[in-house]
Protein backbone atom coordinates (compact mmCIF):
# COMPACT_ATOMS: atom_id res chain seq x y z
CA UNK A 1 0.00 0.00 0.00
CA UNK A 2 1.39 3.63 -0.79
CA UNK A 3 2.14 6.40 1.37
CA UNK A 4 -0.39 8.29 -0.50
CA UNK A 5 -3.09 5.96 0.69
CA UNK A 6 -2.00 6.15 3.65
CA UNK A 7 -2.82 9.54 4.04
CA UNK A 8 -6.09 9.63 2.20
CA UNK A 9 -7.43 6.63 4.76
CA UNK A 10 -5.66 9.29 8.30
CA UNK A 11 -7.61 12.68 6.30
CA UNK A 12 -10.93 10.36 6.03
CA UNK A 13 -10.21 9.04 9.61
CA UNK A 14 -9.93 12.95 10.35
CA UNK A 15 -13.15 14.19 8.74
CA UNK A 16 -14.99 11.27 10.26
CA UNK A 17 -14.16 12.37 13.99
CA UNK A 18 -15.28 15.82 13.37
CA UNK A 19 -18.59 15.57 12.91
CA UNK A 20 -18.58 12.06 14.97
CA UNK A 21 -17.17 14.32 18.31
CA UNK A 22 -19.77 17.73 16.93
CA UNK A 23 -22.73 14.61 16.61
CA UNK A 24 -21.47 13.39 20.45
CA UNK A 25 -20.91 16.90 22.02
CA UNK A 26 -24.35 18.09 20.78
CA UNK A 27 -26.33 15.22 22.05
CA UNK A 28 -24.52 15.04 25.35
CA UNK A 29 -25.23 18.62 26.18
CA UNK A 30 -29.16 18.38 25.07
CA UNK A 31 -29.96 14.68 27.33
CA UNK A 32 -27.72 16.01 29.63
CA UNK A 33 -25.83 12.48 29.88
CA UNK A 34 -22.13 12.27 30.88
CA UNK A 35 -21.05 8.92 29.24
CA UNK A 36 -22.06 10.39 25.99
CA UNK A 37 -19.93 13.74 26.82
CA UNK A 38 -17.34 11.52 28.10
CA UNK A 39 -17.30 9.50 24.70
CA UNK A 40 -17.22 13.37 22.73
CA UNK A 41 -14.31 14.15 24.43
CA UNK A 42 -12.95 10.70 23.93
CA UNK A 43 -13.92 11.40 19.85
CA UNK A 44 -12.41 14.63 20.31
CA UNK A 45 -9.09 12.94 21.57
CA UNK A 46 -9.04 10.66 17.99
CA UNK A 47 -9.64 13.77 16.21
CA UNK A 48 -6.55 14.99 17.60
CA UNK A 49 -4.70 11.97 17.23
CA UNK A 50 -5.38 11.54 13.61
CA UNK A 51 -3.66 14.86 13.08
CA UNK A 52 -0.71 14.34 14.93
CA UNK A 53 -0.69 10.94 12.58
CA UNK A 54 -1.29 12.71 9.31
CA UNK A 55 1.76 15.01 10.10
CA UNK A 56 3.75 12.66 11.68
CA UNK A 57 3.60 10.59 8.73
CA UNK A 58 4.37 12.87 6.44
CA UNK A 59 7.43 13.95 8.10
CA UNK A 60 8.47 10.39 8.79
CA UNK A 61 8.64 9.49 5.35
CA UNK A 62 11.09 12.44 4.22
CA UNK A 63 14.34 11.02 3.13
CA UNK A 64 17.52 11.27 5.58
CA UNK A 65 19.51 14.29 4.86
CA UNK A 66 22.53 15.79 6.28
CA UNK A 67 21.05 16.96 9.64
CA UNK A 68 18.78 13.98 9.94
CA UNK A 69 21.13 11.22 8.90
CA UNK A 70 19.04 8.25 10.31
CA UNK A 71 16.30 10.15 8.40
CA UNK A 72 13.14 11.59 10.53
CA UNK A 73 11.49 7.90 11.41
CA UNK A 74 11.57 9.09 14.85
CA UNK A 75 8.48 11.32 14.24
CA UNK A 76 5.95 8.46 14.43
CA UNK A 77 7.12 7.37 17.95
CA UNK A 78 7.25 10.64 19.21
CA UNK A 79 3.33 11.05 18.07
CA UNK A 80 2.17 7.64 19.31
CA UNK A 81 3.68 8.39 22.51
CA UNK A 82 2.06 12.41 22.50
CA UNK A 83 -1.67 10.23 21.84
CA UNK A 84 -1.30 7.80 24.66
CA UNK A 85 -0.41 10.79 27.08
CA UNK A 86 -4.02 12.42 25.70
CA UNK A 87 -5.58 9.53 25.99
CA UNK A 88 -4.51 9.45 29.73
CA UNK A 89 -5.67 12.94 30.59
CA UNK A 90 -9.09 12.26 28.62
CA UNK A 91 -9.66 9.65 30.96
CA UNK A 92 -9.27 12.22 34.11
CA UNK A 93 -11.74 14.16 32.42
CA UNK A 94 -14.58 11.99 32.07
CA UNK A 95 -13.86 10.24 35.87
CA UNK A 96 -13.92 13.54 37.31
CA UNK A 97 -17.14 14.64 35.53
CA UNK A 98 -18.24 10.93 36.28
CA UNK A 99 -18.01 11.82 39.87
CA UNK A 100 -19.23 14.89 39.74
CA UNK A 101 -22.56 13.59 38.26
CA UNK A 102 -23.14 11.26 40.63
CA UNK A 103 -22.98 13.63 43.63
CA UNK A 104 -24.81 16.33 41.55
CA UNK A 105 -27.49 14.29 39.31
CA UNK A 106 -29.85 16.62 37.13
CA UNK A 107 -32.86 15.68 35.04
CA UNK A 108 -31.95 13.60 31.74
CA UNK A 109 -33.27 13.89 28.48
CA UNK A 110 -34.40 10.99 25.83
CA UNK A 111 -31.40 8.37 25.58
CA UNK A 112 -32.70 6.96 22.53
CA UNK A 113 -31.08 9.75 20.44
CA UNK A 114 -27.62 8.70 22.55
CA UNK A 115 -28.53 5.27 21.17
CA UNK A 116 -28.42 6.36 17.85
CA UNK A 117 -25.36 8.52 17.47
CA UNK A 118 -23.36 5.46 19.43
CA UNK A 119 -24.48 2.99 17.04
CA UNK A 120 -23.56 5.29 14.04
CA UNK A 121 -20.29 6.14 15.64
CA UNK A 122 -18.91 2.45 16.28
CA UNK A 123 -20.41 1.79 12.53
CA UNK A 124 -18.20 4.09 11.16
CA UNK A 125 -15.17 3.72 13.54
CA UNK A 126 -14.67 0.26 13.23
CA UNK A 127 -14.67 0.63 9.47
CA UNK A 128 -12.14 3.71 9.65
CA UNK A 129 -10.06 1.15 12.35
CA UNK A 130 -9.85 -1.81 10.14
CA UNK A 131 -8.41 0.02 6.98
CA UNK A 132 -5.52 2.04 9.37
CA UNK A 133 -4.99 -1.39 10.74
CA UNK A 134 -4.18 -2.71 7.43
CA UNK A 135 -2.15 0.48 6.71
CA UNK A 136 0.25 0.18 9.76
CA UNK A 137 0.87 -3.09 9.50
CA UNK A 138 1.61 -2.95 5.55
CA UNK A 139 3.73 0.20 6.21
CA UNK A 140 4.62 -0.57 9.86
CA UNK A 141 3.77 2.83 10.90
CA UNK A 142 3.26 3.32 14.41
CA UNK A 143 1.15 6.54 13.70
CA UNK A 144 -1.22 4.87 11.84
CA UNK A 145 -1.59 2.11 14.25
CA UNK A 146 -2.10 4.39 17.18
CA UNK A 147 -4.80 6.36 15.10
CA UNK A 148 -6.19 2.82 14.32
CA UNK A 149 -6.38 2.14 18.42
CA UNK A 150 -8.18 5.13 18.88
CA UNK A 151 -10.55 4.83 16.66
CA UNK A 152 -11.35 0.56 17.71
CA UNK A 153 -11.31 2.09 21.39
CA UNK A 154 -13.87 4.63 20.91
CA UNK A 155 -15.63 1.24 19.02
CA UNK A 156 -15.56 -0.57 22.26
CA UNK A 157 -16.59 2.44 24.72
CA UNK A 158 -19.65 3.62 22.34
CA UNK A 159 -21.38 0.26 22.34
CA UNK A 160 -20.56 0.16 26.12
CA UNK A 161 -22.41 3.92 26.28
CA UNK A 162 -25.10 2.35 23.84
CA UNK A 163 -26.04 -0.75 26.26
CA UNK A 164 -26.05 1.57 29.13
CA UNK A 165 -28.25 4.47 27.48
CA UNK A 166 -30.48 0.83 26.47
CA UNK A 167 -30.73 -0.45 30.20
CA UNK A 168 -31.72 2.98 31.11
CA UNK A 169 -34.57 3.24 28.31
CA UNK A 170 -35.55 -0.30 29.30
CA UNK A 171 -36.16 0.63 32.80
CA UNK A 172 -38.23 3.93 32.36
CA UNK A 173 -40.66 1.63 30.19
CA UNK A 174 -40.79 -1.14 32.30
CA UNK A 175 -39.66 0.00 35.80
CA UNK A 176 -40.53 3.59 35.76
CA UNK A 177 -40.58 3.34 39.69
CA UNK A 178 -36.59 2.65 39.63
CA UNK A 179 -34.01 5.47 39.84
CA UNK A 180 -31.05 3.69 37.59
CA UNK A 181 -29.50 6.92 36.34
CA UNK A 182 -26.30 5.78 37.94
CA UNK A 183 -25.79 3.66 35.01
CA UNK A 184 -24.84 6.95 33.29
CA UNK A 185 -21.72 7.70 34.99
CA UNK A 186 -20.78 3.67 35.68
CA UNK A 187 -20.71 3.71 31.61
CA UNK A 188 -18.20 7.12 31.89
CA UNK A 189 -16.39 4.76 34.56
CA UNK A 190 -15.69 2.01 32.43
CA UNK A 191 -14.77 4.12 28.72
CA UNK A 192 -12.43 6.14 31.38
CA UNK A 193 -10.87 1.95 32.22
CA UNK A 194 -10.59 1.10 28.96
CA UNK A 195 -9.19 4.09 26.93
CA UNK A 196 -6.55 4.03 29.33
CA UNK A 197 -5.47 0.80 29.15
CA UNK A 198 -4.97 1.22 25.40
CA UNK A 199 -3.22 4.51 26.26
CA UNK A 200 -0.72 2.23 28.54
CA UNK A 201 0.01 -0.17 25.92
CA UNK A 202 0.35 2.66 22.93
CA UNK A 203 2.53 4.85 25.42
CA UNK A 204 5.18 1.74 26.06
CA UNK A 205 5.45 0.26 22.59
CA UNK A 206 5.99 3.68 21.00
CA UNK A 207 8.18 5.41 23.70
CA UNK A 208 10.76 2.47 23.70
CA UNK A 209 12.37 3.10 20.47
CA UNK A 210 12.68 6.43 21.70
CA UNK A 211 15.68 4.75 23.47
CA UNK A 212 17.03 2.00 21.02
CA UNK A 213 15.27 -0.77 22.26
CA UNK A 214 16.71 -3.50 19.94
CA UNK A 215 14.89 -5.57 17.67
CA UNK A 216 12.57 -8.57 18.45
CA UNK A 217 14.62 -11.59 19.14
CA UNK A 218 12.63 -13.27 16.70
CA UNK A 219 13.74 -10.47 13.90
CA UNK A 220 17.08 -10.74 15.77
CA UNK A 221 17.20 -14.77 14.92
CA UNK A 222 16.97 -13.87 11.34
CA UNK A 223 19.88 -11.40 10.85
CA UNK A 224 21.88 -14.65 12.53
CA UNK A 225 20.71 -17.15 10.83
CA UNK A 226 21.27 -14.82 7.04
CA UNK A 227 24.71 -14.35 8.94
CA UNK A 228 25.14 -18.62 9.63
CA UNK A 229 24.45 -19.76 6.15
CA UNK A 230 26.98 -18.18 4.54
CA UNK A 231 30.28 -20.93 4.56
CA UNK A 232 32.71 -18.06 3.82
CA UNK A 233 31.88 -16.12 7.11
CA UNK A 234 34.04 -17.53 10.51
CA UNK A 235 32.23 -16.17 13.37
CA UNK A 236 30.88 -12.80 14.19
CA UNK A 237 29.85 -10.48 16.75
CA UNK A 238 28.82 -6.80 18.39
CA UNK A 239 25.32 -7.60 16.85
CA UNK A 240 22.98 -4.28 17.64
CA UNK A 241 19.85 -3.27 16.99
CA UNK A 242 17.54 -0.44 17.03
CA UNK A 243 14.51 1.25 15.42
CA UNK A 244 13.37 4.52 14.74
CA UNK A 245 9.02 4.21 13.25
CA UNK A 246 9.33 1.51 10.56
CA UNK A 247 12.65 2.70 9.76
CA UNK A 248 15.28 -0.97 11.35
CA UNK A 249 18.71 0.15 11.93
CA UNK A 250 21.20 -3.45 12.05
CA UNK A 251 24.81 -3.42 12.77
CA UNK A 252 27.66 -6.40 12.99
CA UNK A 253 30.87 -7.56 12.76
CA UNK A 254 31.88 -10.54 10.38
CA UNK A 255 35.09 -12.43 10.49
CA UNK A 256 36.44 -13.91 7.15
CA UNK A 257 39.58 -15.43 5.88
CA UNK A 258 42.55 -13.07 6.40
CA UNK A 259 43.43 -14.15 2.50
CA UNK A 260 40.41 -13.32 1.20
CA UNK A 261 40.61 -10.23 -0.98
CA UNK A 262 38.93 -7.03 -0.59
CA UNK A 263 36.27 -7.58 -3.92
CA UNK A 264 35.46 -11.14 -2.34
CA UNK A 265 35.02 -9.48 1.48
CA UNK A 266 32.27 -6.90 -0.11
CA UNK A 267 30.51 -9.22 -2.47
CA UNK A 268 29.79 -11.28 1.12
CA UNK A 269 28.30 -8.19 2.67
CA UNK A 270 26.10 -7.06 -0.39
CA UNK A 271 24.63 -11.10 -0.43
CA UNK A 272 23.91 -10.47 3.73
CA UNK A 273 22.25 -7.16 3.46
CA UNK A 274 20.39 -8.47 0.18
CA UNK A 275 19.24 -11.72 2.28
CA UNK A 276 18.48 -9.10 5.36
CA UNK A 277 16.16 -7.25 3.00
CA UNK A 278 14.39 -9.83 2.11
CA UNK A 279 13.22 -11.23 4.82
CA UNK A 280 13.35 -7.49 7.16
CA UNK A 281 12.40 -4.57 5.18
CA UNK A 282 12.68 -1.16 5.75
CA UNK A 283 16.11 -1.87 7.30
CA UNK A 284 19.48 -0.15 6.96
CA UNK A 285 22.55 -2.85 7.54
CA UNK A 286 26.15 -1.81 8.43
CA UNK A 287 28.75 -4.56 8.29
CA UNK A 288 32.38 -4.13 9.54
CA UNK A 289 34.61 -6.89 8.15
CA UNK A 290 37.47 -8.68 9.88
CA UNK A 291 40.06 -11.20 9.40
CA UNK A 292 40.03 -14.29 11.34
CA UNK A 293 43.42 -16.19 11.96
CA UNK A 294 41.27 -19.20 13.72
CA UNK A 295 42.06 -18.25 17.18
CA UNK A 296 38.96 -16.66 19.36
CA UNK A 297 39.02 -13.86 21.09
CA UNK A 298 36.08 -12.95 24.35
CA UNK A 299 34.24 -10.70 21.92
CA UNK A 300 34.19 -13.04 19.32
CA UNK A 301 33.96 -16.88 21.05
CA UNK A 302 30.60 -16.59 21.06
CA UNK A 303 29.14 -15.94 17.41
CA UNK A 304 32.18 -18.17 16.38
CA UNK A 305 31.48 -20.38 13.31
CA UNK A 306 34.74 -21.87 12.97
CA UNK A 307 34.08 -25.79 13.25
CA UNK A 308 37.76 -26.52 14.90
CA UNK A 309 38.19 -23.43 17.34
CA UNK A 310 41.29 -23.43 19.10
CA UNK A 311 39.94 -22.31 22.95
CA UNK A 312 42.85 -22.65 24.50
CA UNK A 313 44.21 -19.76 22.20
CA UNK A 314 41.52 -17.44 24.01
CA UNK A 315 43.60 -14.22 24.16
CA UNK A 316 42.29 -11.47 26.61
Amino acid sequence: MQKNETYKIIKFSVVSNTVLTLGKLITGIITGYIAIVSEAVHSLIDLVAALIAYFAVRKASQPADTIHQYGYGKFENISGTIEGLLIFAAAIYIVYHAVEKLFNPEPLGTPIIGVIIMLISAIVNFFVSQKLFAVAKENESLAAEADAWHLRTDVYTSLGVMAALVIITSSEWLFPELNIYWVDSFAAFIVAVMITKAAWNLVIKSAKDLFDVSLPQNEIAIVESIIESNDDIAGFHALKTRKAGNKRFIEFHILVNSQMTVYRAHEITRYLKAGIYSKLENSSVAIHVEPCDNTCTLKCQEGCLVKKCKIENIKK
